[in-house]
């Protein structure tokens, strides 16, 4: 079923780039960790935020803004396609209907089709569903585009995926305190990866 997703028809969904040839796919969770998920409004109400330590604060007085996740992947995109102009894309940007292929399969499709591949953690980030779709992709595509994914997440962000995904793959990780950091972060990676494939150990995917 991935073989149904060619990079000419994710290239033809996507606006022009520099190095539009260069996909980079952009993966991550499309909403902040909202607290209602967990917590009733009572038990909301009963919370003093301003006791809480600072990583739980910050997320306490963020329960509310379940968009910026998905702010930051766009801001993240939009950064790579200026700064080094490859063509950054998320899954939602490929009109793709999940009746014909199945959301983790088109992740997988969209993984094996890209020049590099980024998953984006931040301590915002409501990451469930993201965790299963990268040990998806990990366990297909480890030995044939491992040098091509990387792990960036938020400093505050533990998880035993990931620990398990570095020690099982040789996933590369990295992470960051700030969106500066972050960009710079996947912008040397992506760097990297077009490097070697113009000089180095990666073969070219066209």
């Amino acid at each position: 079923m991935t073989d149904a997703i060619s990079r000419d028809e994710i290239r033809a969904a996507l606006g022009r780039t520099t190095y539009d040839r260069f996909l980079v796919y952009v993966m991550g969770p499309y909403k902040s960790f909202n607290l209602n998920y967990v917590l009733s409004e009572e038990e909301l109400a009963a919370i003093d935020i301003e006791d809480l330590p600072g990583p739980i604060r910050k997320l306490f007085a963020a329960r509310d803004e379940v968009d910026d996740a998905l702010a930051l992947l766009r801001r993240v995109q939009g950064s790579l396609r200026a700064d080094p102009g490859v063509n950054a894309f998320l899954a939602v940007d490929v009109d793709l209907s999940t009746d014909e292929v199945d959301a983790a399969t088109q992740s997988l499709a969209f993984a094996e089709a890209s020049n590099a591949t980024v998953f984006v953690l931040p301590f915002l980030g409501h990451n469930f569903g993201v965790g299963e779709e990268a040990g998806s992709i990990l366990e297909r595509l480890s030995e044939t585009h491992g040098d091509r994914i990387v792990f960036v997440h938020e400093a505050t962000v533990t998880s035993e995926m990931i620990r398990a995904a570095r020690a099982r793959w040789d996933l590369r990780v990295e992470t960051y305190d700030t969106e500066a950091e972050l960009r710079k972060r996947i912008r040397l990676f992506v760097a990297d990866v077009m490097n070697r494939e113009l000089h180095g150990d990666l073969g070219r995917l066209d």
